[in-house]
């Protein structure tokens, strides 16, 4: 017989593909057809039984048998460069024809319901099942040895399933999965499981699109060539979210003509659906990429793809390890937060028509690279709701929390106004204040003024902690500090971080660590002695594991590279080795009676009546702190308001006898007369 096919090669890889999926299924309709009349008796009462075969019979040459017609596949295959999703599995796993037979018999229903009933008809074990049992298969197949061999590869590596595992080996029924049958139509959808998205070739980026750092550029410019000479077979890029690791992974999948298979976790990679990635990379001619987002001290197993021909990509932050056969010897690319110059080429390409002002925000927020493209979408929306054109810094920070909603799950955010002369702190301690400022606004450029061996060392973290008796100011200034840099202050979440369950602790922490570092905001821990605890003796397993968590907070805050105040009334409490980290310390003691005098004239309203002699008294005898003097004046203005009237000695005095009944001590003033 001639073994030429009528159908020409097409040009397009996708049709290229359908074309070669229909020659293999109807490979698959003339070996079942050979069998049914073999047991029938006469292909006339094959075709009387089940008129609908005619159909396919009419699109293969006459008296073409099942094995003519598969060597006249082998031609076709022959003729035509581009990717089969059939053929690249086949070549892969080591597929006979026989095994890529058995599939495509295995998925006759999933094209043709019609192939269910002759399906019913001819099963030997389990009638009216539709699909193909083992005992069909094997007496279908009865003259080729080792049969179960190939139905058995094709379960190991994820091209078929049992969907009723529990019955005998000979009632087991076969189904492909899904997404495994769309792929070997060559119709890949963007998501195939819920766990996995699908990019093809056309959709990606390519790396002259990207806004890289010289050196960056360089390195992820060469992997392509090193990856097909085979040099690198997996490759590890680090960074924080949102910082275009990503799309680095897709541009060089882009650069070697492939797509991008991700999986998102958590995803269990020694379950079955590990297999099934390895085979749904080949079909699709995709790169498989794991996106990971791993804590201090955690590891991720990543075996080997069973039989998979090509590289494969994982996406993590800076911290965690991963280990096993997919990744031995993988190369490291780490993406660090974009710079000025790349933050300014970024919302220079984001904000086109602002082009004058994206150094200003380039220099204001160090952000992520994909948190900038969204400030920028959104920051325009705000600005065009209050019926502007330019978008403000405030619209930028607006943006920001829009984008992460997940933070105030774990922070709540804290409203900030004023400058320094709203704190009523003692000169030195409002000295120290505007220095930590000035390291708040230099802090990337503070590394490069410094010796080699001491900038070589720095991060562009800053760490401060605030110690001094309750009601000192410290929570005020930190909003003030905030205020004046412009940023975003969140406040720690304690009950909403803190799990009885051992590691949670940690991971909450983590999460908000590393969100506050991607959106470049103030994070507040208040009375964080209660985290930051002096180590013990390990004599209980609470002990062990709090120490644990201590151990953790150190290493997270020495790698921190945002802006974090920790305040305290208890500074003995908190370890000695979190007090090393930190780059500024702010003493914060009670006020003397000029302090005091100073902050009962920042919190009186402007038409108060409060007798001048009397709040010279006040100031002199009463020591109390800030925060005591803010709760008096609260409280006489309420007595005021209640008469509607202004604030006059009376109230003042009421509110001040009140703190000190509060308190359990006795006021110092004389009794109103």
């Amino acid at each position: 017989m001639s073994t030429s096919i009528s159908i020409e090669p097409p040009a397009s890889g996708q049709k290229a593909a359908a074309a070669h999926f229909r020659l293999w299924f109807l490979a698959a309709v003339l070996h079942v057809l050979e069998q049914l009349t073999r047991n029938l008796g006469s292909l006339d009462e094959v075709l009387e039984q089940f008129p609908f075969l005619r159909d396919y019979l009419e699109e293969v040459p006459a008296e073409t048998g099942a094995a003519g017609w598969l060597a006249a596949i082998r031609e076709w295959e022959a003729q035509t460069a581009a990717h089969l999703p059939i053929r690249a599995l086949r070549d892969a796993l080591g597929l006979d024809d026989r095994a890529v037979t058995l599939f495509f018999a295995i998925g006759l229903i999933e094209e043709d319901p019609r192939f269910g009933f002759v399906i019913e008809c001819a099963q030997p074990v389990s009638p009216q099942q539709h699909r193909p049992t083992l005992g069909l298969l094997t007496s279908w197949w009865r003259e080729a040895a080792n049969v179960r061999e190939s139905i058995r590869l094709l379960l190991d590596n994820g091209l078929v399933q049992v969907i009723n595992a529990d019955a005998p080996r000979l009632q087991w029924v076969f189904q492909s999965p899904p997404a495994v049958w769309d792929a070997v139509r060559g119709e890949m959808p963007p998501m195939p499981a819920p766990w996995l998205t699908f990019t093809p070739r056309s959709e990606l980026p390519s790396l002259e699109d990207l806004i890289l750092s010289p050196d960056l550029r360089r390195a992820a410019s060469a992997i392509p060539a090193l990856i097909d000479a085979g040099e690198v077979k997996a490759l590890i890029v680090r960074g924080p979210q949102h910082n275009g690791r990503r799309s680095i992974v897709r541009a060089i999948a882009a650069a070697r003509d492939r797509g991008v298979l991700e999986l998102r976790g958590p995803v269990k990679l020694d379950s079955d659906r590990w297999p099934l990635v390895g085979a749904l990379a080949t079909l699709a001619n995709a790169i498989p990429v794991i996106v990971l987002d791993l804590g201090l001290g955690e590891t991720c197993e990543i075996p080997a793809l069973p039989r998979f021909r090509g590289p494969v990509a994982v996406v993590m932050g800076r911290h965690g390890a991963v280990s096993g056969g997919a990744v031995d010897g993988a190369v490291t690319l780490l993406v660090e937060m974009p710079g000025p110059e790349e933050r300014r080429a970024l919302w220079h390409a984001s904000l086109p028509a602002q082009n004058g002002q994206a150094g200003a925000l380039a220099a204001h927020f160090r952000m992520t690279s994909g948190n900038i493209r969204g400030a920028a979408r959104l920051g325009r929306s705000y600005a065009l709701l209050d019926g502007r054109h330019h978008i403000t810094t405030n619209d930028v920070r607006i943006a920001g929390r829009s984008m992460h909603r997940e933070m105030e799950t774990l922070a709540t955010l804290l409203p900030t106004s004023g400058g320094w002369e709203n704190l009523g702190a003692p000169r030195e301690t409002i000295e120290e204040l505007q220095t930590l400022a000035s390291r708040c606004r230099n802090r990337e450029e503070l590394r490069h003024h410094v010796g080699m061996t001491l900038g070589s060392q720095l991060n562009c973290g800053v760490r401060a902690l605030f110690a001094g008796p309750s009601g000192t100011g410290k929570t005020m200034a930190a909003k003030l500090l905030a205020s004046t840099l412009e940023m975003d202050l969140y406040r720690l979440d304690l009950a909403s971080v803190v799990n009885k369950y051992i590691g949670e602790t940690e991971k909450s922490l983590h999460q908000l660590f590393s969100r506050a570092e991607e959106l470049d905001v103030v994070l507040l821990i208040d009375e964080g002695d209660a985290l930051l605890t002096n180590r013990t003796a390990v004599s209980t397993s609470n002990d062990r594991y709090a120490n644990l968590e201590t151990n953790f907070l150190l290493q997270r805050l020495e790698s921190f590279e945002g802006v974090l105040i920790v305040t305290t009334n208890a500074a003995n409490r908190i370890d000695s080795a979190f007090q090393r980290r930190m780059d500024v310390i702010v003493e914060f003691r009670m006020p003397d009676p000029h302090e005091r005098w100073a902050i009962w004239q920042l919190h009186l309203p402007v038409d108060h009546m409060v007798a001048y002699d009397w709040l010279q008294d006040v100031a002199l005898r009463c020591e109390i702190s800030g925060g005591q003097i803010r709760n008096a004046v609260l409280h006489a203005s309420q007595l005021a308001l209640d008469e509607r009237r202004a604030v006059a000695t009376v109230d003042a005095a009421r509110a001040v006898e009140r703190e000190y009944r509060k308190s359990g001590a006795v006021c110092p003033l004389p009794p109103r007369g």
